[in-house]
């Protein structure tokens, strides 16, 4: 099953055709691990500046649950093994947003988009499907400790129903990030594009400099 999902990904769009709005999506990735606070940050932004916020998880989760998506489990059998997503699913779902949101409302072209690129596969497919028509500003990276992360995870665990909120499936996400996430993030540093933040403050410490960085970037 699995197999004949993936094949079908194939046969994905991989270009965005006929985006029809005349600016091009401004975007900041958000990145850094499980638990770093990248939701509630990004929470935080939107309600004081003018971006959107798209999270990539998110986005998975929402198909994973729709009625009819062909994808659906696929994305279950990934997320609760802790792996990353195949990059055309994830892309699509981005896009499709982005397009959305700025087909209903012009002004709306400044993306908070958490959670991605999360490994190497990620950002080709994001340069393939996006080249010259989304322009990425910079990376804001939380960094965050590996066991604060899990503890804050464990603690949303017990509220949020999220089935990767236990300690092995964190474990895991720990790992992904450490070998896939990592290096996407030191690739964007040698840009001189990544805005590091000491995640594992308070969240009015931490949005104290989140917002230093966005009205110098402003």
């Amino acid at each position: 099953m699995i197999v004949g999902l993936l094949h079908r990904l194939k046969k994905l769009p991989r270009a965005v055709h006929g985006w029809s709005v005349m600016m091009k999506p401004q975007v900041v990735f958000v990145l850094g691990g499980p638990g770093a606070g990248k939701g509630t940050q990004c929470a935080r932004i939107v309600a004081n500046y003018s971006y959107t916020h798209l999270s990539a998880g998110d986005l998975l989760r929402e198909e994973r649950s729709r009625s009819g998506s062909e994808f659906g489990q696929l994305i279950e059998t990934y997320i609760k093994e802790g792996k990353i997503v195949p990059v055309e699913i994830t892309i699509n779902l981005l896009k499709k947003a982005m397009e959305e949101t700025m087909k209903a409302d012009e002004k709306k072209f400044r993306f908070l988009i958490d959670g991605f690129p999360r490994n190497q596969d990620n950002l080709q497919g994001w340069n393939t499907v996006m080249d010259r028509k989304a322009d990425v500003k910079f990376v804001l990276f939380f960094d965050c400790g590996n066991e604060v992360c899990i503890d804050r995870c464990l603690e949303r665990g017990k509220s949020s129903g999220r089935t990767d909120d236990n300690r092995e499936s964190l474990e895991k996400r720990i790992q992904t990030y450490l070998q896939s996430t990592r290096p996407i993030i030191e690739q964007y540093e040698k840009q001189g594009k990544v805005c590091t933040i000491d995640a594992s403050r308070s969240v009015d410490e931490v949005f104290a400099d989140v917002k230093n960085i966005l009205d110098k970037e402003s």
